[in-house]
Protein backbone atom coordinates (compact mmCIF):
# COMPACT_ATOMS: atom_id res chain seq x y z
CA UNK A 1 0.00 0.00 0.00
CA UNK A 2 1.53 3.32 -1.08
CA UNK A 3 -0.66 5.56 1.04
CA UNK A 4 -3.10 5.35 3.93
CA UNK A 5 -5.96 7.85 4.10
CA UNK A 6 -7.73 8.70 7.37
CA UNK A 7 -10.81 10.88 7.73
CA UNK A 8 -11.12 12.97 10.90
CA UNK A 9 -14.67 14.36 10.90
CA UNK A 10 -14.55 16.62 13.98
CA UNK A 11 -12.30 17.73 16.83
CA UNK A 12 -14.42 15.95 19.44
CA UNK A 13 -17.33 13.60 18.82
CA UNK A 14 -20.45 15.72 19.22
CA UNK A 15 -18.88 18.99 18.01
CA UNK A 16 -20.45 18.46 14.59
CA UNK A 17 -19.34 19.05 11.00
CA UNK A 18 -20.91 20.13 7.68
CA UNK A 19 -22.47 17.18 5.88
CA UNK A 20 -20.87 18.38 2.64
CA UNK A 21 -17.38 18.19 4.17
CA UNK A 22 -17.96 14.65 5.42
CA UNK A 23 -19.35 13.54 2.06
CA UNK A 24 -16.32 15.03 0.29
CA UNK A 25 -14.10 13.13 2.69
CA UNK A 26 -15.84 9.86 1.86
CA UNK A 27 -15.38 10.58 -1.87
CA UNK A 28 -11.63 10.55 -1.18
CA UNK A 29 -11.97 6.84 -0.23
CA UNK A 30 -10.48 6.84 3.29
CA UNK A 31 -9.13 3.60 4.69
CA UNK A 32 -10.49 4.48 8.14
CA UNK A 33 -12.67 7.01 9.96
CA UNK A 34 -11.33 8.00 13.37
CA UNK A 35 -12.46 10.49 16.00
CA UNK A 36 -11.24 11.63 19.38
CA UNK A 37 -14.25 11.79 21.71
CA UNK A 38 -12.74 13.27 24.84
CA UNK A 39 -10.38 15.53 26.74
CA UNK A 40 -9.39 16.62 30.24
CA UNK A 41 -9.90 20.24 29.14
CA UNK A 42 -13.47 20.56 30.55
CA UNK A 43 -12.10 19.83 34.01
CA UNK A 44 -12.43 17.08 36.62
CA UNK A 45 -16.24 17.07 36.98
CA UNK A 46 -16.93 14.80 34.02
CA UNK A 47 -14.36 12.18 34.92
CA UNK A 48 -15.35 12.26 38.56
CA UNK A 49 -19.10 12.14 37.99
CA UNK A 50 -19.01 9.67 35.10
CA UNK A 51 -21.03 12.04 32.88
CA UNK A 52 -20.33 13.18 29.32
CA UNK A 53 -19.48 16.80 28.54
CA UNK A 54 -20.91 16.46 25.02
CA UNK A 55 -24.63 16.25 24.35
CA UNK A 56 -26.14 12.87 23.52
CA UNK A 57 -28.17 14.20 20.61
CA UNK A 58 -25.13 15.87 19.07
CA UNK A 59 -23.01 12.73 19.49
CA UNK A 60 -25.72 10.59 17.91
CA UNK A 61 -25.99 12.96 14.95
CA UNK A 62 -22.24 12.73 14.28
CA UNK A 63 -22.15 8.96 14.75
CA UNK A 64 -25.04 8.37 12.34
CA UNK A 65 -22.88 9.81 9.55
CA UNK A 66 -19.74 7.95 10.61
CA UNK A 67 -21.21 4.55 11.43
CA UNK A 68 -23.40 4.21 8.35
CA UNK A 69 -20.56 5.35 6.07
CA UNK A 70 -17.99 3.03 7.66
CA UNK A 71 -20.27 0.00 7.43
CA UNK A 72 -21.25 0.81 3.85
CA UNK A 73 -17.61 1.15 2.77
CA UNK A 74 -16.32 -1.75 4.87
CA UNK A 75 -13.73 0.40 6.66
CA UNK A 76 -12.99 0.78 10.40
CA UNK A 77 -14.62 3.39 12.61
CA UNK A 78 -12.36 4.08 15.61
CA UNK A 79 -13.47 6.11 18.64
CA UNK A 80 -11.08 7.04 21.45
CA UNK A 81 -11.81 8.51 24.92
CA UNK A 82 -15.46 7.55 24.44
CA UNK A 83 -18.03 9.58 26.32
CA UNK A 84 -15.56 12.39 27.00
CA UNK A 85 -13.44 11.11 29.89
CA UNK A 86 -13.19 7.42 28.97
CA UNK A 87 -14.28 5.73 32.23
CA UNK A 88 -16.55 2.69 32.02
CA UNK A 89 -19.70 4.75 32.49
CA UNK A 90 -18.67 6.98 29.57
CA UNK A 91 -17.82 3.94 27.49
CA UNK A 92 -21.22 2.35 28.18
CA UNK A 93 -22.94 5.64 27.30
CA UNK A 94 -21.19 5.79 23.93
CA UNK A 95 -21.80 2.10 23.20
CA UNK A 96 -25.50 2.62 23.90
CA UNK A 97 -25.65 5.28 21.18
CA UNK A 98 -23.89 2.95 18.73
CA UNK A 99 -26.36 0.20 19.55
CA UNK A 100 -29.30 2.56 19.05
CA UNK A 101 -28.09 3.69 15.62
CA UNK A 102 -27.30 0.13 14.57
CA UNK A 103 -30.82 -0.99 15.53
CA UNK A 104 -32.45 1.90 13.69
CA UNK A 105 -30.36 1.35 10.54
CA UNK A 106 -30.24 -2.48 10.83
CA UNK A 107 -26.46 -2.46 10.49
CA UNK A 108 -24.12 -5.44 10.73
CA UNK A 109 -20.53 -5.26 12.00
CA UNK A 110 -18.11 -6.66 14.57
CA UNK A 111 -17.39 -4.26 17.43
CA UNK A 112 -14.64 -4.07 20.01
CA UNK A 113 -15.17 -2.29 23.32
CA UNK A 114 -11.88 -1.47 25.08
CA UNK A 115 -11.91 -0.47 28.75
CA UNK A 116 -9.32 1.88 30.24
CA UNK A 117 -10.68 2.06 33.80
CA UNK A 118 -8.48 0.61 36.53
CA UNK A 119 -9.59 -0.86 39.84
CA UNK A 120 -8.45 1.04 42.92
CA UNK A 121 -6.67 -1.99 44.36
CA UNK A 122 -4.64 -2.42 41.16
CA UNK A 123 -3.41 1.17 41.36
CA UNK A 124 -2.75 0.93 45.11
CA UNK A 125 -0.69 -2.22 44.58
CA UNK A 126 1.39 -0.45 41.95
CA UNK A 127 1.73 2.61 44.21
CA UNK A 128 2.91 0.53 47.16
CA UNK A 129 5.44 -1.23 44.92
CA UNK A 130 6.93 2.13 43.92
CA UNK A 131 5.67 1.86 40.35
CA UNK A 132 3.78 5.18 40.40
CA UNK A 133 5.74 8.35 39.75
CA UNK A 134 5.14 12.08 39.54
CA UNK A 135 4.12 13.75 36.28
CA UNK A 136 5.34 17.34 36.52
CA UNK A 137 3.89 19.84 37.31
CA UNK A 138 1.23 17.80 39.13
CA UNK A 139 2.24 16.70 42.65
CA UNK A 140 3.03 13.12 43.56
CA UNK A 141 -0.22 11.45 44.68
CA UNK A 142 -0.75 9.72 48.00
CA UNK A 143 -2.57 6.48 48.79
CA UNK A 144 -5.53 8.57 50.00
CA UNK A 145 -5.76 10.30 46.62
CA UNK A 146 -6.13 6.87 45.04
CA UNK A 147 -8.69 5.72 47.60
CA UNK A 148 -10.80 8.90 47.29
CA UNK A 149 -10.93 8.83 43.49
CA UNK A 150 -14.24 7.92 41.91
CA UNK A 151 -13.03 6.78 38.47
CA UNK A 152 -9.40 6.03 37.58
CA UNK A 153 -8.46 5.75 33.91
CA UNK A 154 -5.18 4.96 32.16
CA UNK A 155 -4.30 6.46 28.79
CA UNK A 156 -3.91 3.66 26.26
CA UNK A 157 -1.49 3.48 23.34
CA UNK A 158 -2.17 2.19 19.81
CA UNK A 159 -1.60 -1.46 20.76
CA UNK A 160 -5.15 -2.30 21.99
CA UNK A 161 -6.56 -0.77 18.80
CA UNK A 162 -4.23 -2.84 16.64
CA UNK A 163 -5.17 -5.97 18.60
CA UNK A 164 -8.87 -5.22 18.00
CA UNK A 165 -8.30 -4.65 14.27
CA UNK A 166 -6.30 -7.90 14.07
CA UNK A 167 -9.29 -9.68 15.62
CA UNK A 168 -11.55 -8.39 12.84
CA UNK A 169 -13.30 -5.53 14.64
CA UNK A 170 -14.72 -2.91 12.31
CA UNK A 171 -16.09 -0.57 14.98
CA UNK A 172 -13.88 0.20 17.97
CA UNK A 173 -15.17 2.12 20.98
CA UNK A 174 -12.36 2.71 23.47
CA UNK A 175 -11.96 4.34 26.86
CA UNK A 176 -9.35 6.97 27.65
CA UNK A 177 -6.84 7.05 24.80
CA UNK A 178 -3.77 9.01 23.87
CA UNK A 179 -5.41 11.33 21.36
CA UNK A 180 -3.21 10.62 18.27
CA UNK A 181 -3.40 6.80 18.47
CA UNK A 182 -6.94 6.44 17.14
CA UNK A 183 -5.62 7.82 13.86
CA UNK A 184 -2.16 6.26 14.00
CA UNK A 185 -3.16 2.69 14.96
CA UNK A 186 -4.64 1.48 11.64
CA UNK A 187 -1.77 3.07 9.69
CA UNK A 188 0.92 1.55 11.92
CA UNK A 189 -0.85 -1.80 11.57
CA UNK A 190 -0.67 -1.36 7.78
CA UNK A 191 3.10 -1.00 8.00
CA UNK A 192 3.57 2.76 7.93
CA UNK A 193 6.15 4.64 10.01
CA UNK A 194 5.07 5.15 13.63
CA UNK A 195 6.63 8.62 13.91
CA UNK A 196 4.82 9.97 10.88
CA UNK A 197 1.58 8.20 11.84
CA UNK A 198 1.58 9.60 15.38
CA UNK A 199 2.47 13.11 14.22
CA UNK A 200 -0.33 12.98 11.68
CA UNK A 201 -2.63 11.78 14.46
CA UNK A 202 -1.53 14.72 16.59
CA UNK A 203 -2.84 17.06 13.87
CA UNK A 204 -5.96 15.08 12.96
CA UNK A 205 -7.15 14.79 16.56
CA UNK A 206 -8.46 18.36 16.31
CA UNK A 207 -9.68 18.04 12.71
CA UNK A 208 -9.90 21.42 10.94
CA UNK A 209 -8.62 23.44 13.90
CA UNK A 210 -5.24 22.99 12.19
CA UNK A 211 -6.52 24.82 9.08
CA UNK A 212 -7.07 28.50 8.33
CA UNK A 213 -9.57 29.67 9.37
CA UNK A 214 -9.59 26.95 12.01
CA UNK A 215 -12.66 25.10 13.25
CA UNK A 216 -13.15 22.11 15.49
CA UNK A 217 -16.49 21.53 13.78
CA UNK A 218 -15.20 20.58 10.34
CA UNK A 219 -13.41 17.67 8.69
CA UNK A 220 -9.77 16.99 7.80
CA UNK A 221 -8.17 14.28 5.68
CA UNK A 222 -4.73 12.84 6.41
CA UNK A 223 -2.78 10.94 3.77
CA UNK A 224 0.17 8.93 5.09
CA UNK A 225 2.92 7.86 2.70
CA UNK A 226 6.25 6.07 3.16
CA UNK A 227 8.29 9.20 3.85
CA UNK A 228 5.73 11.90 4.64
CA UNK A 229 2.10 12.72 5.34
CA UNK A 230 -0.21 15.27 3.77
CA UNK A 231 -3.09 17.17 5.36
CA UNK A 232 -6.05 18.53 3.42
CA UNK A 233 -9.25 20.28 4.38
CA UNK A 234 -12.53 19.16 2.83
CA UNK A 235 -14.26 22.52 2.87
CA UNK A 236 -13.37 25.17 0.24
CA UNK A 237 -13.72 27.82 2.95
CA UNK A 238 -10.59 26.47 4.70
CA UNK A 239 -7.00 25.82 3.77
CA UNK A 240 -4.08 24.05 5.44
CA UNK A 241 -1.04 26.32 5.61
CA UNK A 242 2.49 25.71 6.81
CA UNK A 243 1.81 28.12 9.67
CA UNK A 244 -1.50 26.54 10.72
CA UNK A 245 -0.14 22.98 10.68
CA UNK A 246 3.19 23.83 12.31
CA UNK A 247 1.40 25.86 14.97
CA UNK A 248 -0.88 22.95 15.76
CA UNK A 249 2.14 20.70 16.12
CA UNK A 250 2.98 22.93 19.13
CA UNK A 251 -0.57 22.63 20.48
CA UNK A 252 -0.63 21.56 24.16
CA UNK A 253 3.14 21.02 24.22
CA UNK A 254 5.78 22.26 26.63
CA UNK A 255 8.70 21.22 24.41
CA UNK A 256 8.67 22.15 20.70
CA UNK A 257 11.02 19.30 19.76
CA UNK A 258 9.60 16.36 21.71
CA UNK A 259 6.12 14.99 22.29
CA UNK A 260 5.98 12.22 24.93
CA UNK A 261 3.21 9.65 24.93
CA UNK A 262 2.55 6.03 25.81
CA UNK A 263 5.51 3.85 24.86
CA UNK A 264 7.87 6.62 23.83
CA UNK A 265 8.11 10.10 22.35
CA UNK A 266 8.02 11.89 19.01
CA UNK A 267 11.31 13.51 18.02
CA UNK A 268 10.45 16.60 15.95
CA UNK A 269 13.91 18.11 15.55
CA UNK A 270 14.12 17.18 11.86
CA UNK A 271 10.46 17.83 11.00
CA UNK A 272 9.75 20.00 7.95
CA UNK A 273 6.53 21.53 6.59
CA UNK A 274 5.91 22.21 2.90
CA UNK A 275 2.97 23.91 1.21
CA UNK A 276 1.38 21.77 -1.51
CA UNK A 277 -1.57 23.60 -3.04
CA UNK A 278 -4.25 23.82 -0.36
CA UNK A 279 -2.53 21.10 1.65
CA UNK A 280 0.65 20.72 3.69
CA UNK A 281 3.24 17.93 3.47
CA UNK A 282 5.15 17.00 6.64
CA UNK A 283 8.41 15.02 6.75
CA UNK A 284 11.09 13.99 9.22
CA UNK A 285 9.16 13.12 12.38
CA UNK A 286 10.61 10.16 14.29
CA UNK A 287 9.30 7.96 17.10
CA UNK A 288 11.74 6.94 19.84
CA UNK A 289 10.36 3.99 21.78
CA UNK A 290 10.79 3.40 25.52
CA UNK A 291 12.56 0.29 26.65
CA UNK A 292 10.26 -2.40 28.06
CA UNK A 293 6.61 -1.67 28.78
CA UNK A 294 7.26 1.90 29.95
CA UNK A 295 4.66 3.98 31.78
CA UNK A 296 1.08 5.06 31.16
CA UNK A 297 -0.59 8.24 32.38
CA UNK A 298 -3.30 7.95 35.03
CA UNK A 299 -6.17 10.40 35.44
CA UNK A 300 -8.73 10.49 38.25
CA UNK A 301 -10.98 12.89 40.13
CA UNK A 302 -12.53 12.96 43.58
CA UNK A 303 -15.61 14.64 45.04
CA UNK A 304 -14.78 17.60 47.30
CA UNK A 305 -18.19 19.20 47.92
CA UNK A 306 -21.27 20.95 46.60
CA UNK A 307 -21.33 24.40 45.03
CA UNK A 308 -23.74 27.36 45.30
CA UNK A 309 -23.30 30.47 43.15
CA UNK A 310 -24.61 34.03 43.02
CA UNK A 311 -23.97 36.43 40.12
CA UNK A 312 -24.00 40.18 40.66
CA UNK A 313 -22.58 43.42 39.24
CA UNK A 314 -21.72 46.93 40.33
CA UNK A 315 -21.27 50.23 38.49
CA UNK A 316 -20.37 52.30 41.54
CA UNK A 317 -16.91 53.78 40.85
CA UNK A 318 -16.30 54.25 44.59
CA UNK A 319 -16.88 50.56 45.26
CA UNK A 320 -14.97 49.45 42.16
CA UNK A 321 -11.92 51.49 43.19
CA UNK A 322 -11.66 49.57 46.48
CA UNK A 323 -13.33 46.28 45.55
CA UNK A 324 -10.38 44.15 46.61
CA UNK A 325 -10.51 45.58 50.14
CA UNK A 326 -14.30 45.25 50.26
CA UNK A 327 -14.19 41.58 49.29
CA UNK A 328 -11.47 40.86 51.88
CA UNK A 329 -13.60 42.48 54.57
CA UNK A 330 -16.67 40.50 53.51
CA UNK A 331 -14.70 37.25 53.68
CA UNK A 332 -13.53 38.12 57.20
CA UNK A 333 -17.10 38.79 58.29
CA UNK A 334 -18.34 35.49 56.84
CA UNK A 335 -15.54 33.57 58.55
CA UNK A 336 -16.23 35.28 61.86
CA UNK A 337 -19.96 34.60 61.64
CA UNK A 338 -19.43 30.90 60.93
CA UNK A 339 -16.24 30.31 62.91
CA UNK A 340 -17.74 27.06 64.22
CA UNK A 341 -18.33 25.87 60.63
CA UNK A 342 -15.04 26.53 58.89
CA UNK A 343 -15.20 23.50 56.59
CA UNK A 344 -16.19 25.53 53.53
CA UNK A 345 -14.60 27.40 50.63
CA UNK A 346 -15.64 30.92 49.66
CA UNK A 347 -14.42 32.80 46.61
CA UNK A 348 -15.29 35.99 44.71
CA UNK A 349 -14.48 36.01 41.00
CA UNK A 350 -14.44 39.47 39.42
CA UNK A 351 -14.70 40.28 35.72
CA UNK A 352 -14.49 43.67 34.03
CA UNK A 353 -12.69 45.77 31.43
CA UNK A 354 -8.94 45.37 31.41
CA UNK A 355 -7.45 43.79 34.52
CA UNK A 356 -9.44 42.18 37.31
CA UNK A 357 -10.99 44.59 39.80
CA UNK A 358 -8.57 43.67 42.56
CA UNK A 359 -5.73 45.24 40.52
CA UNK A 360 -7.38 48.68 40.76
CA UNK A 361 -6.95 49.19 44.49
CA UNK A 362 -4.77 52.26 44.79
CA UNK A 363 -4.23 52.40 41.02
CA UNK A 364 -4.12 55.85 39.42
CA UNK A 365 -5.44 54.68 36.06
CA UNK A 366 -9.12 54.81 35.18
CA UNK A 367 -11.00 51.82 36.67
CA UNK A 368 -13.58 49.93 34.63
CA UNK A 369 -17.10 51.31 34.62
CA UNK A 370 -18.74 48.00 35.51
CA UNK A 371 -17.59 44.86 37.30
CA UNK A 372 -19.27 41.46 37.39
CA UNK A 373 -18.88 39.46 40.60
CA UNK A 374 -19.46 35.72 40.97
CA UNK A 375 -19.78 34.53 44.56
CA UNK A 376 -18.92 30.85 44.94
CA UNK A 377 -19.41 28.76 48.07
CA UNK A 378 -18.36 25.10 48.31
CA UNK A 379 -19.10 22.88 51.29
CA UNK A 380 -19.66 19.24 52.19
CA UNK A 381 -23.43 19.67 52.08
CA UNK A 382 -25.78 21.59 49.83
CA UNK A 383 -27.37 23.27 52.87
CA UNK A 384 -24.06 24.66 54.13
CA UNK A 385 -23.03 25.86 50.68
CA UNK A 386 -26.39 27.65 50.38
CA UNK A 387 -25.93 29.25 53.79
CA UNK A 388 -22.41 30.53 53.09
CA UNK A 389 -23.30 31.89 49.66
CA UNK A 390 -26.43 33.60 50.97
CA UNK A 391 -24.62 35.25 53.85
CA UNK A 392 -21.72 36.36 51.66
CA UNK A 393 -24.10 37.78 49.06
CA UNK A 394 -26.18 39.74 51.60
CA UNK A 395 -23.05 40.99 53.36
CA UNK A 396 -21.52 42.29 50.12
CA UNK A 397 -24.86 43.75 49.05
CA UNK A 398 -25.10 45.94 52.15
CA UNK A 399 -21.43 46.40 53.07
CA UNK A 400 -20.68 49.97 54.16
CA UNK A 401 -17.44 50.68 52.38
CA UNK A 402 -15.48 53.89 52.73
CA UNK A 403 -17.01 57.00 51.07
CA UNK A 404 -20.19 55.15 50.11
CA UNK A 405 -22.91 57.72 49.39
CA UNK A 406 -26.00 55.54 49.03
CA UNK A 407 -27.43 53.38 51.81
CA UNK A 408 -29.23 51.14 49.31
CA UNK A 409 -27.84 47.88 47.94
CA UNK A 410 -24.39 47.87 46.36
CA UNK A 411 -25.13 45.20 43.75
CA UNK A 412 -27.40 44.48 40.80
CA UNK A 413 -28.61 40.91 40.29
CA UNK A 414 -29.59 39.65 36.81
CA UNK A 415 -31.58 36.69 38.20
CA UNK A 416 -34.19 36.06 40.84
CA UNK A 417 -33.61 33.96 42.84
CA UNK A 418 -30.13 35.36 43.05
CA UNK A 419 -28.52 32.12 44.33
CA UNK A 420 -28.53 28.83 42.49
CA UNK A 421 -27.01 25.37 42.76
CA UNK A 422 -23.72 24.85 40.94
CA UNK A 423 -23.68 21.07 41.25
CA UNK A 424 -21.13 18.69 42.69
CA UNK A 425 -17.51 19.83 42.79
CA UNK A 426 -14.64 17.54 41.82
CA UNK A 427 -10.91 18.04 41.69
CA UNK A 428 -8.24 16.05 39.88
CA UNK A 429 -6.86 13.56 42.36
CA UNK A 430 -4.49 11.64 40.08
CA UNK A 431 -2.40 13.00 37.24
CA UNK A 432 0.68 10.81 37.30
CA UNK A 433 2.48 7.93 35.63
CA UNK A 434 2.16 4.24 36.44
CA UNK A 435 4.31 1.40 35.19
CA UNK A 436 2.51 -0.30 32.34
CA UNK A 437 1.34 -3.87 32.67
CA UNK A 438 0.33 -6.40 30.05
CA UNK A 439 -3.43 -6.63 29.42
CA UNK A 440 -4.21 -3.34 31.16
CA UNK A 441 -6.89 -2.63 28.56
CA UNK A 442 -9.30 -5.58 28.24
CA UNK A 443 -11.22 -5.93 24.98
CA UNK A 444 -14.78 -7.22 24.66
CA UNK A 445 -15.94 -8.29 21.20
CA UNK A 446 -19.54 -8.07 20.04
CA UNK A 447 -21.23 -9.16 16.82
CA UNK A 448 -24.01 -6.88 15.60
CA UNK A 449 -26.26 -8.58 13.02
CA UNK A 450 -28.95 -6.56 11.29
CA UNK A 451 -29.03 -4.18 14.24
CA UNK A 452 -29.17 -6.88 16.92
CA UNK A 453 -26.34 -6.52 19.44
CA UNK A 454 -25.10 -9.96 20.50
CA UNK A 455 -23.00 -9.52 23.60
Amino acid sequence: MKEFRILSPTAILGYGFPAASFEEGMRRKPHAIAVDAGSTDPGPYYLGSGKSFTDRGAVKRDLEFMLTAAVAEGIPLIIGSAGGAGANSHLDWNVDIIREIAAEKKLSFKAAVISSQLAHDVVLKSFNAGDVKELHPAPMPTAKHIEDSTNIVAQMSEKPFIDALDAGAQVIIAGRSYDPVVFAAPAIRAGFDAGLALHMGKILECAAIAAFPGSGSDCMLGILREDCFELNTLNPARKCTVTSVAAHTLYEKSDPTSLPGPGGALDLRQTTFEQAGDGVIVRGSKFVADEGLGFVKLEAARLVGRRTLSIAATIDPIMIAQLGKVISAVKERVNANFENLRDFYLDFKTYGAGNGASFYDGDTCCPPSEIAIIIEAVADTRELADTICSFARSTLLHYGYEDRKSTAGNLAFPFSPSDFAGGDVYEFSLYCLMKAEADMFPIKYVDCKEGVWNG
